[in-house]
Formats: structure tokens, sequence, C-alpha cells
């Protein structure tokens, strides 16, 4: 509920301050004493998109403030909540503007954005006018309107989770379609590739192995004398056979050498046993230079495979390994892939099925719920004059969605027999004011916590009519707030609470304030609104009839 409203220095507002109350409250005054001002002040400071100059000529800036209170289970703790804003009985949204245009917004003494407080309004307040293009007279929100009244919310939330699902199936197989599209134009070059790279079955290390065997074989020639003359010159007739006779020579000696021979003697055992060594590793190498000329053309064959392999591919010859592997497993998903594209085929149906459920179950809802608010809405319009006048929610098939595959419009027909249309093309204004209301009062129904503002709703109407549309917002105000700026002076009889919106001029400046009225007050405002500037003894008795209801 709008508790308070705090102006200062907006437009030809200087200092104004109102209290609010629940139930009906009416805002009367001349034209151009300043009422828009007011629902002005109140859309600045909700975030709202109005006029762009506010501040009050002369002033640095211009200041709203307002107070809502909130019960616990108001939908604006959520809104708070998520923005980390905090939460408490009381309400309070503070916003200024400069001169200049700059705009700063405060919600419970935290800096805050418009995006923010316009997220809050959407649960604080609710406008509506002839001229509503936010609300009631958007076709495009009829189908929330009409889900709102049937109370759908959790099915819907079931439909988007279905939605959701079906696009992942959807997006999940597209994917692996594409892949195993990918796939398949390389599958011959695959399959070939690893054919190859199976055949030759390269390991890693072996390229290097192969050139230095390669390397060998082709040097062998020009070597193998050489060593052969080594192996010789350190052999039994060579090397190893004097410094085995100088070893027996030494050993015969030694005896009588008193000691001073054995460093010698067993140095040359070492140098023996070293020569030893050298003696076999030579013959080895001699041993691996005797080959089969085959093999050199073998291993050159070998090698020079492998490079070719490697350039063709663009690896190292040490990678066609791994290279192999890589290939292998896309073959593999080739070969899994028809399995499974069907099992993914079979996700996407399973999730086609369930989101076809939910939205058929919602369009089966939508249109039970849309016979309750046609006869909703005809027992609203009856008291309001409008008996013949038809109200029709129609359904259509749309586009599927996440919210299902329902397309909602409100439309009327004024009389009978006459063809139906949209809301804003077919009443006139007076007819269009009663629609709102009956419409307004319907979708309502069971809701609590946002205050409501109609702004000259009862335009175009008057006598009965009037009376009609003042009690219905009388009836709507019970146990709500209800705030109704109108120039109908039985819809302001009927207002639990009445603010006179005036002009007055200071100092060659125009100003606009508000004054609460009652009692006599009160009396001659409604006199003024039936007789105009001249308040006669019989406008102030149609006035009190008016008032004694």
């Amino acid at each position: 509920m709008l508790r308070s409203l705090d102006i200062r220095d907006m437009l030809i507002i200087d200092r104004l301050e109102l209290e609010f109350q629940p139930g009906l409250n009416v805002l009367t005054g001349e034209t151009g004493a300043g009422k828009s001002i007011l629902l002005d002040s109140l859309g600045f400071v909700l975030g709202w998109r109005g006029r762009a100059e506010l501040v009050r000529a002369g002033a640095e800036q211009g200041e709203v403030v307002a107070v809502f209170e909130l019960p616990e289970d108001h939908a604006a703790h959520a809104v708070l909540a998520e923005a980390g804003l905090p939460r408490g009985e009381e309400l309070i949204l503070r916003r200024v503007n400069t001169r200049e245009g700059r705009k700063t917004a405060w919600i419970n003494d935290r800096r805050a954005s418009g995006e923010v407080l316009r997220a809050l309004s959407d649960t604080l307040v609710e406008l509506h006018g002839q001229q509503d293009d936010r609300g009631l007279l958007n076709p495009r929100g009829h189908r929330l309107l009409l889900d709102e009244f049937a109370g759908l919310g959790p099915r819907i939330a079931t439909c988007r989770a279905a939605w959701r699902d079906l696009a992942a199936a959807r997006k999940e197989l597209a994917g692996a379609q594409a892949a195993l599209d990918a796939v398949r134009a390389e599958e011959d070059f695959l399959r070939h590739a690893v054919g190859e790279l199976d055949k030759l079955d390269p390991q890693p290390g072996e390229e290097a192995e192969l050139d230095t065997r390669r390397r060998m074989m082709q040097a062998a020639d020009r070597i193998r004398e050489d060593v052969a003359r080594a192996l010789s010159a350190i052999g039994h007739e060579g090397a190893e056979g004097r410094m085995g006779d100088a070893l027996r020579w030494l050993e015969g000696a030694a005896d009588s050498a008193e000691g001073q021979l054995d460093a010698p003697l067993a140095a040359l055992e070492r140098a023996l046993t070293e020569l030893g060594e050298a003696q076999q590793g030579v013959e080895r190498f001699l041993d691996a230079l005797a080959f089969n000329p085959a093999e050199l053309e073998e291993t050159e064959e070998r090698l020079f495979a492998i490079r070719g392999l490697a350039r063709k591919h663009g690896v190292l010859p040490d990678d066609l390994g791994t290279f192999a592997e890589d290939l292998r497993a896309r073959l593999t998903r080739l070969d899994a892939g028809e399995s499974a594209i069907a099992a993914l085929e079979q996700a996407v149906r399973q999730a086609e099925a369930a989101y076809d459920a939910a939205a058929a179950d919602l369009t089966a809802r939508r249109t039970q719920a849309a016979s309750a608010l046609d006869a909703a809405m005809a027992a609203e319009l009856a008291p309001l004059k409008m008996e013949r006048a038809l109200f029709e929610t129609q359904l259509s098939a749309a586009e599927p969605g996440p919210e299902g595959r329902d397309a909602v419009a409100f439309t009327v027909a004024t009389n009978p027999g006459a063809p139906a249309g949209a809301l804003n093309r077919i009443a006139s204004g007076g007819e269009l004011s009663r629609f709102l209301l009956a419409l307004k009062v319907c979708l309502t129904k069971g809701t609590s916590g946002v205050t409501m503002i109609f702004d000259e709703i009862d335009r175009g109407v008057g006598g009965a009519t009037a009376d009609a549309v003042g009690r219905r917002l009388a009836q709507l105000a019970q146990g709500a707030q209800v705030l109704v700026v109108t120039h109908s002076p039985q819809v302001a009889a009927l207002g639990g609470h009445h603010w006179r919106v005036e002009k007055r001029v200071e100092d060659d400046m125009t100003l606009s304030t508000v004054l609460a009225v009652a009692g006599d007050a009160r009396v001659d405002e409604i006199a003024r609104m039936l007789s105009g500037d001249t308040i006669t003894d019989e406008a102030r008795a149609a006035a009190r009839a008016l008032l004694a209801g």
C-alpha cells in the first residue's frame, strides 16, 4: 500500500506531502490544476519513463519520496532480495532529478538503478486509464493476464522446463548429426590412412634407430679393414700376445725382486683385462658390420616410408603412433554414430511428447479460463450499464514457445450482432472505461498488495453510469488501495478519502497543491464538480445527497 508521497520542486509543485489511506482515494480538481503531475511524480520515483523536464523552474533539483507498507508475503520482497537490498515492513523509494537531467535513486537508503525501481513498481502499483497501453489494452499481454487469472504459474513453469529440455535435446542431436556428417565426409580418407598406418606400424624412436643403422651400414666397407687391423693389433698376435709374454717374464722374475715388481704386475693384469674388453667390443662391432646387402635396402625402404607418412600427415615421425590412435578414435565415433544418433532422436521424440503434453494442458486450461473470464466479465458489465455488450477471450494457435502455443486476445462487441474487435478499436471512450474497469475487477480477484491507480477512467460517462462506475471502484477498493483521478461527482462522492488538487499564484509563479477535503469542504468540492465555478445551494444539496448515498 502507498502510505505517503513527498514531492519537492517538481514541475509546478514546490512542496507537497500526501498521506494516503487504504480503500478508495479520490483526487479531484479543475482541468490543469496538476492532477497529472501527481501521477508523473509517482511514476518518476517508480522509475517509469515519462517527461524529460521535471524540475520546477528556478530549482536546482526535484525530489520525490514514496513510502509503501509491505506485508510479509508481498512480491516486492523477492525483488529486493535479488537486488541485495534491505527488506522490512516499510519500503522507502527516493529519487532525485537535477536541473541538468541527471537522475539518482535510493531504495531503503541504498543507491539503486532505474531497472530495479521498475522491477519493484510492477509489484507495487498498477496504473490504468483510457489510453493505457502498458496493460489491459496491449494485446501482447493478454495471454499473461489470462494465465494470471487462471493461476497457471506452476504449469507454465512445467511447460518452460519442457521447452528447455526439448531445445537442449534438439541442439545435442543437431551437434551430433553435424559431427557425424563431418566424419562421414572424410570416411574414405580415415580408413585409407588408418590402413597405411596399421600396416607400417611405426614405433616411437624407430626412425632414429633406422637412420643410425642405415648410416652404419653405408660406412661399413670403408671402416671394416681398419677395424679388422685394430682387432689384429690388439689380439693374440699383437698387443695381447706381447703383454702376455711380458706378464710371464715378470712373474718369473718376481720371486727374486723382493716385491718391487708387484705393482707393475697388477697394472699389467688390469691392462690385459681392459684390453680384453676392448677386443670384445671391436669384435661385436665387426659382427655388426657384417650384414646382408638386402638389409640396407630394407632399412632404407622402411625409413623412407616412415618419413614419407610423417610428411604426408604433417606430424613428426615419432608422433605417427599417436596420430593413428586419433584417426582410429574418429573411425570408432563414425561406426558408433548411427546408434548414437538413433538414441538422440529418441530423446528428442520424448522431449517433444513432454512439451506437447504440457502445451496441450495449458491450451485446455486457458480455454476453460477464457470461458470463466467471459462469464465473470458478463456479470461485471451488467452493473456498469453494459448488459448488452459482449466480451470474449479468443484463443488461437501461435508458434510454439516456452509458454505454450496459444495466442490470446480480448475482444468486445458493444451491441448484439455487431462485429467483435479489439478493446481500443471498438469501444467508445465511456465504454472503454467500463470495459477496463470490469476487466480489472475480474483479473484482480484474489490478489493483494498492489495499489491500483485509475486515471480518469470514468471519462465520457455520467449520471447513473458514473454512479455504477464509482460503486464498482468502491467494491474493488474493499480490502485494497485504489487511487482514482476523476472529474465525476458520482465517483468522487463514493471515495473513502478525498483530495482536491488546485493551483495558486505566488510571486508571479503558478504552484499546485493538494488539500484533503472533508465535511463542508468536501460538499463544496462535489458541488463545484456538479455546477461549475458558481456553487449554488441546490448544488450543495445535490452534493450532500450523493455523499449520503
